[in-house]
């Protein structure tokens, strides 16, 4: 106990600076885990948690029977695996082509432009996409028209719904998440590709069976990570981007719980509870079956 003590003391600082972390995942990622069981409660705020009568499963059950179920999960999924398919892949092929930039001036600035968009805010950035889409004065349609071309009302159209959140995701957030991959690109021994160049490899062959191999082991990491965060598509961005005309295609799990445990007439806390264990229950069975087969095929894993 004295050892550990002296320990302590010799590195107060850097105890000092993990108590805020530390502080934070408990009071707001460890604590509220306590409330989470008012899901299998009919949660009365005047009796409290614990005074409140429990229900078991009858809020998951009311939710899976309900109309808007099949029509929700379906939305939230294709949003989610939209977003997967489509936004994973970029940072790194970004990451790829400014390896290869020879230009420093360049690579700076194209680094500073595709950085820049994922400090402004959800709110602003909704509002600039609603700007550019408008069917009157948008960019968009100013530039349909000079082609010739009928004004679009993007935003009406429940089709484009899940286009228009995907690819102004990877406008704001490409460049931000590459640089996880410059760091790992930066990482691999020049001798590599000194070696390679000698033989004769081109660029292509160079990326193929030099850089890939050296960052696959971070990408299966993100990739794990990502898969275990597929539902949580946050609902600020689409419930700005929602408007009646198109929420057959933009309700999702995180914008129905706010509109029942929040917005509603009526709120319902133990409901909304309920549908958000369930969405996270998916997440966390994504996780553990991408983890288990991350590690029978020899690749890197969280555990």
């Amino acid at each position: 106990m004295k050892t550990y003590w002296k320990k302590f003391l010799h590195s107060w600082q850097l105890h000092v600076l993990f108590f805020l972390p530390l502080m934070y995942v408990l009071v707001f990622k460890y604590y509220p885990m306590y409330g989470a069981q008012i899901a299998f409660r009919d949660f009365v705020a005047s009796k409290g948690v614990l005074g409140s009568e429990w229900v078991g499963l009858e809020h998951f059950i009311r939710f899976f029977q309900s109309y808007d179920f099949w029509r929700i999960l379906g939305n939230t999924l294709e949003l989610a695996l939209y977003q997967l398919a489509v936004g994973f892949p970029f940072p790194i092929i970004l990451a790829l082509s400014l390896n290869y930039v020879r230009s420093g001036r360049f690579k700076r600035s194209v680094q500073m432009i595709t950085y820049a968009p994922h400090f402004i805010s959800v709110v602003v950035m909704v509002g600039i996409i609603l700007q550019f889409l408008d069917p009157r004065t948008g960019m968009i349609n100013n530039m349909l028209g000079l082609l010739g071309l009928k004004p679009i009302h993007f935003m009406a159209d429940p089709a484009l719904f899940k286009s228009i959140y995907v690819w102004s995701d990877i406008w704001q957030n490409v460049g931000w998440g590459c640089i996880v991959y410059l760091a790992a690109l930066a990482s691999i021994s020049p001798t590599l590709h000194e070696a390679a160049v000698v033989d004769g490899a081109s660029i292509i062959r160079r990326i193929w069976h030099v850089d890939i191999p050296g960052i696959l082991p971070i990408t299966i990491i993100l990739l794990i990570l990502n898969t275990g965060n597929l539902m949580d598509l946050g609902f600020e961005k689409v419930l700005l981007m929602q408007n009646p005309l198109n929420l057959s295609a933009s309700e999702i799990i995180d914008t129905y719980v706010y509109k029942v445990g929040l917005s509603s007439a009526v709120v319902n806390f133990s409901y909304a509870t309920a549908i958000g264990l369930f969405k996270s229950v998916i997440n966390l069975t994504l996780l553990v079956l991408l983890n288990q087969a991350a590690r029978k095929v020899g690749q890197e894993s969280l555990w």
